[in-house]
């Protein structure tokens, strides 16, 4: 088995008393540790978590442990590295390939075999299925939830520029034509393009019939026409005058810009939409959210496209505790458990025909937002991009994407810097397979 990166001391300590959460109490039960990224779904996954002790093993108690991103990947690895990882964890379609090549990810493909040899095909669609898989084929993960991007508009701005809302029949010529309206008539920007991937140019990619990586996954797809041309366009946004720069962007969030009511339009992701409702109560009744404005000539397709991503439940593979967590990995990809994360508003199920529970838990607040366009978004939504060489080509292309922007290389240079960067590292990663 190949070995992961040795990583400090510090964060190894800290990773082994983590785990140690997992072994035998005083009380008779066996204790474990659940950790995830995201303080907002903490008491949803904690609900699921009291479920399974009340409905399924009641000598089993889960505690729920939340960390920043940053720090909860540091852990994980230093953990992995010693075989201390947590009973329980998210695992994020970014580095699933990573961890589960190293054989740290228990299998659960069969999980459900016994019971149910379809219960993955039958319940999940195929994006979530996909985002489960190593490079192997094989499932390392049971799906927790789905997602996509949609366009957060600012009602009242549109109102006083006397612009008509975002509907389906929105292109890209109807984003500029708006937000040169919207500044003219408001002083407020326009549409906020954020040098972003799932939340920024790959939805525009992919609309125009362009791709970041083929199918296969072997080679980058900036090499392809409709990929540059979609590229170039989203770049040269931020040469309107109703268009932040990167700069503007390095201090300030759009999604901070839009909420101070400084901006009328931005991207964002399904997973934030209750938390912002909740975080900005003033604002509750001004905004609402459509579906991605569509490639007005995509060199293929329909024109419409949006990044779709879902995490996954894990559990290590040398796990003290493995049985138990593979146990509790099965009561979180049924209906029960999946019923109470959208009840939660903690993210919309992975489980097909669960959808609405999420939707209901907006119904308390009245924002009014158009979630059935989140949903019509799932018929042509886009897996999120990766192979198992992003680790080593991601932020690189970021670094290439941020010098296009600030002009210190020509965008045309830039996009065969990425080109190369892409099928170098994957080349790489092919022949160490």
């Amino acid at each position: 088995m190949k070995k992961i990166p040795r990583v400090t001391a510090a964060a190894l300590l800290i990773a082994l008393l983590l785990s140690l959460a997992g072994c035998g109490a005083s009380d008779g039960k066996t204790h474990l540790t659940f950790q995830i990224w995201d303080v907002a779904q903490r008491d949803g996954m904690q609900a699921m978590c009291d479920a399974y002790t009340a409905n399924v093993n009641p000598d089993v108690e889960i505690e729920v442990q939340v960390t920043s991103w940053g720090e909860y990947w540091t852990k994980l690895e230093a953990a992995a590295e010693s075989n201390t990882m947590p009973d329980i964890f998210w695992m994020h379609s970014d580095q699933i390939l990573y961890y589960s090549e190293f054989g740290m990810l228990a299998d659960v493909t069969d999980l459900y075999k016994d019971e149910d040899p379809n219960f993955y095909t039958e319940h999940f669609s195929e994006v979530s299925i996909n985002n489960a898989l190593g490079s192997d084929g094989r499932m390392y993960g049971v799906p927790k939830d789905k997602d996509n991007v949609v366009l957060v508009y600012n009602k009242e701005m549109f109102d006083a520029a006397g612009v008509d809302y975002p509907d389906e029949t929105w292109t890209w010529d109807d984003l500029t034509d708006a937000s040169a309206k919207i500044f003219a008539a408001t002083g407020k920007y326009g549409y906020m393009a954020y040098s972003d991937e799932q939340l920024g140019y790959h939805n525009f990619v992919y609309q125009n019939g362009g791709c970041i990586l083929t199918e296969d996954k072997t080679r980058g797809g900036f090499d392809q026409q409709a990929t540059r041309d979609a590229v170039k366009f989203y770049v040269d946004l931020q040469k309107n005058d109703w268009c932040p720069t990167q700069t503007y962007f390095a201090e300030t969030s759009p999604g901070t810009a839009f909420f101070s009511e400084i901006g009328s339009m931005f991207l964002e992701g399904s997973w934030n939409l209750l938390s912002e409702i909740q975080n900005y109560p003033n604002m509750v009744g001004k905004w609402d959210v459509a579906a991605l404005p569509a490639a007005p000539s995509p060199a293929a397709g329909g024109g419409r496209a949006t990044i779709s991503n879902g995490l996954t439940y894990a559990t290590a593979a040398h796990g003290r505790n493995l049985d138990i967590c593979l146990d509790v990995l099965k009561y979180f990809g049924g209906e029960e458990a999946q019923r109470i994360q959208g009840e939660s508003g903690a993210a919309i199920p992975a489980y097909i025909g669960l959808e609405d529970t999420w939707i209901s838990a907006f119904e308390p607040y009245n924002a009014g937002l158009d979630l059935d366009a989140v949903m019509s978004q799932f018929d042509y939504a886009v897996q999120y991009v990766n192979n198992s060489a992003r680790p080593k080509w991601k932020s690189g292309v970021v670094d290439i994407m941020n010098s296009i922007y600030n002009g210190s290389v020509d965008i045309d240079t830039g996009l065969d810097n990425i080109q190369n960067l892409i099928n170098t590292e994957t080349a790489k990663k092919l022949a160490d397979s």
